[in-house]
């Protein structure tokens, strides 16, 4: 499932901070693709979610958290990823030939790697998305959605609220973690309960229509995961451990 991030790009190339944006779910859906039709199907019992694509992640293997070694031995996907138009000299897209580490996502599916082994048993009932499916750039420097100006953050958030609510309307989760505070805290916002025990249908941009994917959608519990970002001096010790005793400690694992 998708939705028009070439028109989210739009927006938030009006942002006069942001000097690139990389929509990854556009040119490398290859590698998405596969990720989706190989680990997507069926009923996931705990959703990961994270901020958005990481600049030697995502923006270059179309993966969330997706570290190029970690995506290619673990999760076994190699596929094309087309050079995007109007590329930061900076932080360019070199695809599965990147040869920096995300740390981020080798500390996550390191994580999910040690404690299933296969990608199969994690998936099983698990999966990982990003919240936002773009990344921004200011000259080189990576710059969160949190971080965009109100003018434009709003949009995109309303843009990804709905994403969000529509995966959870396909993949029924019993939990949803988010990867960070933020990711965590925009998950929640996004799922709101009503006094039925269900997620609201919010609506979907400025206009009354609900949003009719999450009609009758049950509602997830939502709980927050340490970010496993190397900017975090909390996740620089001993990241997984932690990870797992707030997974343990929510009932999840």
């Amino acid at each position: 499932m998708t939705l028009p991030w070439s028109d989210a790009a739009a927006i938030a190339a009006h942002a006069p901070t942001i000097t690139h944006v990389y929509a990854p779910l556009t040119y490398a859906w290859a590698p998405h693709e596969a990720y989706l039709s190989r680990y997507g199907s069926g009923r996931k019992r705990v959703l990961f979610v994270g901020m958005n694509p990481g600049p030697f992640g995502m923006v270059q293997t179309g993966i969330p958290f997706g570290d190029v070694p970690s995506v290619r031995d673990w999760l076994g996907i190699v596929a094309p990823v087309d050079a995007p138009p109007n590329q930061d000299p900076k932080k360019p897209v070199l695809g599965f030939a990147c040869p920096r580490r995300e740390v981020s996502g080798q500390r996550l599916w390191g994580l999910f790697a040690e404690r299933f082994g296969t990608p199969q048993r994690f998936f099983a009932d698990h999966f990982v998305l990003n919240y936002c499916p773009l990344a921004f750039l200011a000259n080189g420097r990576n710059v969160t959605p949190d971080r965009l100006p109100a003018a434009v953050r709003e949009p995109l958030l309303t843009q990804c609220d709905a994403y969000l609510r529509a995966v959870v309307s396909l993949l029924q989760p019993e939990w949803v973690v988010g990867i960070g505070q933020w990711a965590a805290k925009r998950a929640a916002q996004a799922l709101v309960r009503t006094e039925g025990g269900e997620t609201a249908a919010l609506p979907t941009g400025s206009g009354e229509q609900p949003d009719p994917l999450a009609q009758a959608m049950p509602m997830p519990k939502v709980v927050t995961m340490l970010h496993p970002s190397p900017a975090s001096s909390a996740a620089n010790r001993g990241w997984a451990a932690q990870a797992i005793a707030q997974l343990e400690a929510a009932g999840i694992w």
